[in-house]
């Protein structure tokens, strides 16, 4: 394809972008890309099924096309001065309509969500098709305007590989960008040299069958598909390939779209990608037909499903974390040794699933007891940089007898970056394949060295079955000393029931000098009685009187929210009125100047009147002291975070005085935590873990 061609077709789906933007129904990108996506894939529906046709006409067979007309691309897009304005708006939307023979019939999404199965041939496709189509909406305004976007879409030639091809990058560009705004709104992708990396180290092989439960918009799938397509030599093979190798699950109807849509333009002609949610079914009915050879994924992290999907989990084993959900699926899923060969899986997961306690840790004795975990990838904090710093890992694990060891690796930040304080991956300067070179060299030749580790199962298993373990080789050299705050701190924490029985003395001492003789008197109080609450939505500008600094959305955002508070505040990421958002209490800031990531900020500030320190409320909100806030402090995308559930908790202070020595001590304990993490280069689970078990202790009792 020349370069001419290429930026002709890039144009032509610009201009389709462009006019989308002109309707007002069309407000983001978030609305105009489903648009898009669904009409590029009618037209490549019907490209290929033109082509399909014409080979069975030479043959003399019968062709029965998945799409009938006047339903086809051909018969209602394809013309430039075709039907257009009120007539288009309603052939495409409507309920019923007077189709162009005179005759009534369902409009056309109406007719393409109603598609069924009727025969072998084409049965499949038709399903496909009335799924991705399950949630399909027209949301343009404007059927002039539509015309004109049809008529962009009509340009594209889906037949010539050479375009497809360019489509397929053109197209993975536009998924990035939904991906960007996604980010925003606390749905995290994997970037695409981590999706490249999983797939070459677990290898998958042509006749295997892989599977991605979290299928998203197909990232794993797709590159799994290249991986295999190049060890493909003959008909028979490829047949296989297509039709009997890859499965998939993403039950929201956009993604399932875009997985689709990702899937068509790379050469996946049917797509087997189940609309539901792969925690929909009782782990113990999961039998051998459903397991599969290769499992690799990044399942979501964080959330909080409904109680009849924790159902089919254990009694012992269910929690509100979907990444340990997920796993535990994941295990079950994977093909038994006894049938010959053992299933094997790369899982991204966060930090929290390495070294919680509780079910978590009962799961990870699971995992080491009835699996292989030969490798876990520590990746550097910053790999969903500039969405979110959340530290991730890769599990890598198969279904055959526990070896003695497992092994580290810790994949260091290029030297250029490791010092930054900002960011060290951005929009503009993302992750890179190549950093993953050394890591790909020692995979097939596994020793010890400065990055890579073994750790004995028993050692594991006998510290509560924690993965959380640091580089032995790490250097721990000091580079300046630490300040006397943090060595009494380090100290501390050799013995932290020492630390909390200071703060008690303190407490005590305190009590009796200004007369506070009953320390379990506490004032109790809604946070909507005890805070005014201020929220802001991107784009939306809103500044308030003060002199304190600016708190923004995000960084690199120009249309984030900023907020210049009068007084301290809290700021609690929430979730947005469509279930979509980065929340979690126990991602929220206390107005410090940094920067806080969500879709939606919510500003908590004392009320006139209210003697509480907002300060004392952060602690209090991240104390994990009560069971409602508990549940809602559960995760990194909590969809069940909202305003609504957060007025009515109901929080407990003490006097002044005492909040200002609680707040004084854990100010302290942090700040030494985090200076020791800093000298040492331990991981955020070490001084977090310690700071709740300080925190809990010294909120007030129920």
């Amino acid at each position: 394809m020349t370069e001419s061609t290429t930026e002709q077709l890039a144009g032509t789906i610009k201009n389709a972008r462009n006019i989308m933007r002109k309707d007002k129904g069309l407000s983001t990108d978030i609305d105009r890309l489903p648009l898009l996506t669904w009409l590029m894939f009618l037209k490549f529906l019907d490209d290929m099924e033109e082509a399909e046709e014409s080979r069975a006409r030479l043959r003399g067979e019968p062709y029965r096309p998945i799409i009938e007309a006047p339903y086809r691309w051909r018969d209602w897009a394809a013309q430039d001065d075709g039907i257009t304005g009120p007539e288009i708006l309603a052939f495409v939307g409507g309920e019923g309509v007077v189709l162009a023979d005179g005759s009534l019939g369902p409009g056309l999404l109406t007719y393409l969500r109603a598609l069924e199965a009727t025969d072998r041939e084409g049965g499949r496709r038709r399903t496909v098709v009335a799924t991705a189509f399950a949630g399909a909406e027209n949301k343009m305004k404007s059927g002039y305007l539509l015309r004109d976007v049809v008529n962009c879409v009509d340009k594209l030639d889906f037949r010539s590989k050479n375009d497809l091809f360019t489509l397929g990058h053109i197209y993975e560009s536009m998924l990035k960008e939904m991906r960007d705004a996604a980010g925003e709104n606390g749905e995290f992708y994997t970037p695409r040299p981590v999706v490249r990396l999983m797939v070459q180290l677990v290898d998958p092989l042509l006749g295997e069958t892989v599977l991605d439960p979290a299928a998203g918009t197909g990232g794993f799938l797709v590159e799994a598909f290249d991986h295999l397509r190049a060890q493909a030599r003959t008909v028979s093979e490829l047949r296989r390939l297509q039709d009997e190798t890859l499965f998939g699950a993403e039950p929201k109807p956009l993604p399932f779209l875009l997985c689709h849509m990702n899937m068509l333009l790379h050469g996946l002609e049917s797509p087997s990608i189940d609309p539901g949610n792969s925690l929909r079914h009782k782990l113990n009915e999961i039998g051998d037909r459903e397991r599969v050879d290769v499992i690799i994924t990044n399942p979501p992290f964080g959330g909080e499903e409904e109680r009849g999907i924790l159902a089919n989990f254990p009694a012992n084993r269910q929690t509100p974390e979907t990444a340990l959900l997920f796993l535990q699926v994941i295990m079950r899923r994977l093909r038994r040794p006894s049938s010959g060969k053992a299933g094997r899986a790369a899982v991204v997961v966060p930090n929290g699933v390495l070294c919680s306690q509780g079910i978590a840790a009962l799961i990870r004795r699971d995992l080491l007891t009835n699996f292989n975990l030969h490798a876990v990838v520590r990746l550097p904090k910053g790999i969903f940089e500039p969405y979110a710093d959340i530290p991730t890992n890769i599990l890598f694990f198969d279904s055959s007898e526990p070896a003695a060891e497992v092994w580290f690796y810790e994949h260091p930040l290029p030297g250029e970056r490791a010092a930054l304080s900002a960011p060290c991956y951005t929009k503009t300067q993302p992750l890179q394949f190549d950093e993953f070179a050394p890591l790909v060299d020692w995979w097939r030749n596994r020793t010890e060295g400065s990055q890579a580790w073994t750790v004995s199962r028993e050692t594991i298993l006998s510290q509560d079955a924690s993965l959380d373990c640091r580089n032995p080789r790490r250097a721990s050299v000091r580079a300046t000393p630490l300040p006397s705050l943090a060595e009494e701190i380090e100290g501390v924490h050799r013995d932290l029931d020492g630390l909390l029985a200071g703060i008690g003395a303190e407490l005590t001492a305190l009590s009796a000098e200004v007369g506070l003789f009953d320390l379990t008197k506490v004032s109790s109080m809604s946070i909507e009685k005890a805070c005014n609450l201020t929220t802001g939505k991107s784009p939306t500008m809103k500044t308030l009187p003060g002199e304190y600094p600016f708190v923004v959305m995000a960084a690199d955002r120009k249309s984030a929210d900023h907020y210049q508070l009068d007084k301290p505040a809290v700021l609690i990421p929430l979730v947005s009125s469509t279930g979509h958002g980065h929340a979690s209490i126990h991602r929220l800031h206390y107005q410090d100047g940094k920067y806080a990531v969500a879709n939606i900020l919510v500003a908590l500030t004392v009320k006139p009147g209210v003697d509480l320190l907002p300060r004392y409320l952060y602690y209090y909100l991240t104390s994990k002291k009560d069971e409602k806030l508990v549940k809602l402090m559960s995760g990194t995308a909590n969809t069940s975070l909202t305003k609504q559930k957060l007025m009515p908790v109901v929080i407990r202070f003490p006097d002044r005085a005492i909040q200002e020595v609680v707040v004084r001590r854990l100010d302290a304990l942090s700040e030494g935590l985090r200076q020791i993490e800093i000298a040492l280069g331990l991981d955020g689970c070490w001084s977090s873990s310690i700071l709740d078990r300080a925190t809990a202790c010294v909120m007030p009792q129920d």
